[in-house]
């Protein structure tokens, strides 16, 4: 009875398991659904049996495997979908036997090899869509037999050679997708000819040369040729419809003007301009769009006031013209656009006061309004937006008090108000901000002492108090402050101790000094000069310092040079930094350089094999057990006759370590160079590194979604505080899985400095080859400038490898496997699947990763700009997500 069935539809997440071979039986079969479940296993050869079939539809499940040839003996199929799922192998040649197929959907697999010529011998298809597979070689010239096409959509593959321009002759053609493959040459000039496209996706390319002047958009609804190497001026009759609603032509070389069709497009949804050279009246060439989610304007040569057009723009949730030439001020009338989650004006020369309509503002997170010319004072209604998170309004003319309502800014993880005329004492009401991480208050005129409940913020992690006017000790409640690792509090009037914290301990003397008489355990500080020691004592002191030199000098010279030699001889050069206790055993080493030396042999018996825990390129890890505490020691490779490579290594590691204090940067406590033995000695992180950890089933398992969205967030501030808040900008060149560790609670530090860099501004920074074979910026392969942007790209293949649970050591290879990381069947298949605002953060964190290995290392962003993005809110997260 069943073989007489024509039409079989199961869908629904009903079914399990595989297709049955018998499913071929059903020889009256004209219509089969069994989409949307979760069926596995191969696809049965035993469905070219269903000689009658028209319409065929197994989309959505987890189906493996190749796809069968005797798929071609389909004669009256009209419809075949295999779309996500996991296919593998070729596309079969026999699909061109298929003469009344219209729509072919095999997009979201990991088919590879290359599409088939004999695929155009089915020319009656109206609908080919096969992106996002491993599809690679290019279009085939026999696709020029196609006569109905109208859709095409080969994206996310590695497809390459130019576009056909045979593609102007298809008369029903209005929708083109080849973004994120390996196209080039130029636009075909005469594209969409015939018949206008309404889609075309070009982005992430290398297209050359303008776009074409004739070519027919009249009717386009979304256009996006981001992320290539396009030049001359944007289109004009982009809009000339009034149906364009996704305008993304970011990361190119376009100039002049924005086209004047772009007024009163008032269809538009999302706008990305930024990262070209394109000019103009900003407050003349744009209107207002009422539809409005999304704009970016930013790194342009725009001018002209910000226009109240942008306040009645009701649906606007993001709006950033940073790093342009504004002028004026800001429009009161921007607070009426009052969905606002992200408002970026720095960088510019805006002149007046803060509206005060940005009360308005309730659902705004980050607001950057730094290194313009404002003035007055911070208005109190900022402290209304209880949603900020980010608020910068450093390098402006701002004064007044710090205004306590910022206090009730409660969620504000970042307050920069640096480098203004701001006065008064530091308000007590800022204690009560206790998410916050970063505080810069530098470069203003504050006075009086530090509120001693500052210590309340116990997760910030920077705190800059310098230059200022500020008096008295240093709160010993800061202690309380645990998260903290870089301080500055220098140009003030403090003295008295310093608290009893590493923070302190370890800054910088650049970060101390010149204050008034601070002291205490940090070896940059000079002792102070106490008060009552001068007065009538004055002549006394003069006639002695006259004197005495001449009489002891040489006796002094004599002593020290025999001590010193006697001690060189005897002692191993050792250093160690004291530690926050006095019950650390390195605050009892640091003045016994040789009791540390004979502690650790003692401890490694005499560097044991068994106390291996790790090889790396230039040294061998040990883990070593002394006072009850567990450190990890790297003992040098011994040199080979004319090697200096290890020896550079580790000095390298030494002087970038010593740089750099930060909660995710492994800590370095100590180095001892001897001519048997030359070691660092770090803080033990008993969680392994980062590739153990992606590599062993059940650690992969316990590294869920949370902990993985940590460790990203985590590395990216480990990065940012080396680029942008050292003193000389340091850059890693090896960042990778095995060079990232974790400890007991899953933070991760970023550890290996033996190849690091610190840039000097005065030199070029060229250097030799350094780095792990995967992670490599591609530039670097025939140039040798080191700079932060071969971090970023490190940066980016490193967090594609959190996401996906794994490393193909090729990039090429590891941007196949990501394409459309969105989608359930390419994240890491042993968690579950991210839910909520977790799915939406590893989202993001693919397309941040994805911008971070930009071909052209300038189109990159820096770290400093990743980790705000990684830091939006999951709303703001879904805005900047492309939508396509």
């Amino acid at each position: 009875m069943l073989r007489s069935l024509g039409l079989l539809s199961l869908t629904g997440n009903l079914l399990t398991g595989h297709i049955p071979y018998s499913i071929g039986y059903l020889t009256n079969l004209t219509e089969l659904y069994l989409f949307n479940n979760n069926l596995n296993g191969h696809i049965p050869n035993s469905i070219g049996n269903l000689r009658r079939i028209v319409w065929l539809d197994l989309h959505d499940n987890d189906l493996n495997g190749a796809i069968p040839p005797e798929i071609g003996t389909l004669s009256f199929i009209q419809n075949i979908d295999f779309s996500n799922n996991l296919l593998t192998g070729v596309i079969p040649s026999s699909i061109g036997n298929l003469t009344y197929l219209y729509f072919l959907y095999m997009y979201r697999n990991q088919l590879s090899g290359s599409i088939p010529s004999e695929l155009a011998m089915a020319r009656g298809l109206i609908d080919l869509q096969i992106g996002t597979n491993n599809i690679t070689g290019s279009i085939p010239p026999t696709f020029q037999n196609f006569s109905r096409l109208g859709t095409m959509l080969l994206n996310d593959n590695f497809i390459s050679g130019a576009i056909p321009d045979y593609l102007v002759n298809y008369s029903e053609f209005r929708v083109l997708h080849l973004g994120n493959n390996n196209f080039s040459g130029f636009i075909p000039p005469e594209l969409g000819k015939r018949t206008p496209l309404s889609e075309l996706y070009l982005f992430m390319n290398n297209f050359l040369g303008s776009i074409p002047p004739n070519m027919n958009l009249s009717k386009i609804e979304m256009f996006a040729v981001y992320d290539n190497m396009l030049s001359g001026p944007l289109p004009n009759e982009i809009c000339v419809s009034g149906s364009l609603s996704h305008f993304t032509v970011s990361n190119n070389l376009f100039s002049g003007h924005v086209p004047k069709s772009l007024k009163n497009c008032s269809s538009l949804f999302r706008v990305r301009l930024e990262n070209n050279q394109l000019t103009g009246n900003i407050s003349q060439d744009f209107g207002i769009y009422p539809k409005l989610d999304y704009m970016d304007l930013s790194y342009n040569k725009f001018y002209g006031e910000v226009s109240r057009n942008w306040g009645s723009c009701p649906n606007l949730t993001s709006l950033k013209i940073s790093n342009n030439n504004l002028s004026g001020k800001i429009s009161s009338e921007l607070g009426g656009a009052t969905r606002l989650v992200q408002l970026d004006l720095s960088s510019n020369h805006l002149v007046g006061e803060i509206p005060t309509s940005f009360e308005r503002l309730s659902s705004l997170v980050n607001l950057y309004l730094d290194d313009n010319m404002l003035l007055g004072t911070i208005p109190s209604v900022l402290g209304n937006l209880y949603n900020l998170e980010d608020l910068n309004l450093a390098k402006n003319s701002l004064t007044g008090p710090i205004n306590e309502k910022l206090g009730e800014c409660l969620k504000l993880r970042m307050l920069n108000l640096s480098s203004n005329k701001l006065e008064g004492p530091i308000p007590i009401h800022i204690s009560k901000l206790d998410k916050l991480e970063s505080l810069d208050l530098s470069e203003n005129n504050l006075n009086w002492r530090i509120p001693p409940l500052l210590g309340g913020l116990t997760v910030v992690q920077t705190l800059n108090l310098s230059r200022n006017n500020l008096t008295g000790s240093i709160p010993s409640s800061l202690t309380a402050m645990v998260s903290l690792t870089t301080v500055d509090v220098s140009f003030n009037q403090l003295e008295g101790p310093l608290p009893k914290m590493r923070a302190f301990e370890d800054a910088p003397k650049e970060a101390l000094g010149h204050n008034k008489g601070l002291c205490g355990n940090n070896t940059g500080l000079e002792y102070p000069t106490q008060p009552g020691h001068q007065g009538n004592k004055k002549k006394v002191s003069i006639v002695i310092l006259i004197i005495l030199p001449t009489l002891g000098f040489m006796f002094l010279v004599v002593f020290f040079v025999v001590v010193f030699c006697y001690l060189r001889k005897r002692n191993p050069n050792v250093t160690f930094r004291p530690q926050e206790t006095r019950t650390h055993p390195f605050t009892i080493w640091s003045y016994d350089g040789k009791m540390v030396y004979e502690r650790i042999i003692e401890a490694l018996e005499d560097f044991d094999s068994k106390h291996i825990i790790g090889v790396g390129g230039y040294g061998t890890v040990y883990k070593a057990e002394l006072s009850s505490e567990i450190f990890a020691v790297k003992k040098i490779h011994a040199l080979e006759d004319g090697e200096k490579q290890n020896l550079k290594s580790f000095k390298n590691e030494i002087r970038a370590l010593t740089e750099i204090l930060h909660q995710n940067i492994v800590k370095l406590y100590g180095f001892c160079s001897h001519s048997h033995h030359s070691f660092l000695v770090y803080e033990f992180l008993s969680g392994g590194s980062l590739w153990n950890v992606l590599n062993h089933m059940k650690q992969a398992v316990e590294f869920d979604w949370e902990k993985r969205v940590m460790a990203v967030k985590s590395i990216a501030s480990a990065l940012s505080y080396m680029h942008h808040d050292c003193s000389q900008p340091i850059i890693h060149r090896d960042l990778s899985s095995s060079n990232v560790l974790f400890d007991s609670d899953w933070v991760a530090h970023v550890s290996d400095f033996g190849t690091a860099r610190l840039l000097k501004p005065d030199s070029s920074n060229w250097t030799s080859f350094a780095g792990t074979l995967g992670y490599i910026a591609p530039e670097l392969a025939f140039t040798m400038e080191v700079n932060e942007k071969c971090d970023v790209y490190s940066f980016g293949v490193l967090t594609l490898e959190v996401i996906m649970g794994k490393h193909h050591g090729e990039l090429l290879t590891l941007l196949q496997e990501t394409k459309g990381i969105s989608h359930t069947e390419l994240l890491d298949q042993r968690l579950p699947l991210p839910e909520e605002q977790v799915a939406e953060q590893v989202e993001l964190f693919v397309n941040v990763a994805f911008s971070c290995v930009h071909k052209i290392p300038q189109s990159r962003p820096s770290m400093r700009s990743i980790t705000l993005d990684l830091s939006v809110e999951t709303h703001a997260a879904k805005s900047n997500k492309i939508s396509t």
